[in-house]
């Protein structure tokens, strides 16, 4: 089975201040399990090009693809690129192909210069053009380099997909009107006999339906099956409210 891992690197102070409300961890959370791919860490980090740098290399370093969100408008504050290039000890280089979209998009802008600062990649870098967007997206090695602005983070990530996607993984969802305590001895007993299995179980407060949503993940059909049958027949039968 085509297994593939990912970390996710979400740049910006106004994150880590409450400035700014994330919401491309939970898309990308949400786009990549879609894909097969296994999301292991997500990281914020400041501003700051050794905090870009250090959390960089060492994702770039444990897991097969890296996403980074923000730091890579014009401003003074935006040093993502510049904290890949120094992961990866390389250095800064004018993109010609990169200065070639600014130079037409802001062609009649008096930021033109700073709007340069854009088409600065770390040495070695390439450009993925996928997508709706004017702007390719950097890729350096195993690093995909986004901007932070949803719309756009969400249109890329969406692009790009088809170069992570890996086997998928098959899921059920089991509803219980027990409460954990309950039931975990149950789960136990479950996951000594399905190690491998996905197993989550997550309370929900003040639903008069339901008070625990047990989901069961795997990338081996069969598996996720016969580790279905056997919580199933473990659970209390009146706790069982429905099944997915």
């Amino acid at each position: 089975m085509r297994e593939r891992t990912c970390a996710l690197v979400v740049v910006g102070n106004e994150i880590l201040s409450g400035k700014v409300q994330d919401t491309n961890a939970y898309f990308a959370a949400s786009e990549l399990r879609k894909a097969g791919v296994a999301l292991e860490r997500i990281a914020v980090v400041p501003d700051v090009l050794d905090a870009i740098a250090n959390e960089v290399k060492h994702c770039a370093e444990r897991f097969d693809v890296v996403i980074t969100s923000g730091g890579v408008g014009p401003t003074h504050d935006d040093v993502t690129m510049e904290g890949v290039a120094r992961a990866f000890g390389r250095k800064l280089t004018m993109d010609p192909e990169l200065t070639r979209l600014i130079h037409e998009h802001f062609i009649d802008h008096v930021n033109t210069a700073a709007a340069l600062k854009m088409a600065e990649v770390p040495e070695g870098a390439v450009l993925n053009h996928a997508g709706d967007r004017w702007f390719p997206t950097v890729q350096f090695q195993n690093v995909y380099i986004l901007p932070g602005i949803p719309q756009i983070f969400e249109a890329k990530l969406l692009a790009l997909m088809s170069r992570f996607a890996a086997d998928p993984y098959y899921s059920h969802a089991i509803y219980v009107r027990a409460n954990e305590g309950a039931i975990a001895h149950h789960l136990n007993s479950c996951l000594s006999r399905f190690p491998a299995l996905l197993l989550g179980s997550y309370p929900k407060l003040n639903n008069p339906e339901y008070r625990v949503k047990l989901t069961l993940e795997s990338k081996d059909r069969d598996y996720l099956e016969r580790a279905f049958r056997d919580l199933i027949e473990l659970l209390p039968k009146d706790a069982v409210v429905k099944t997915e």
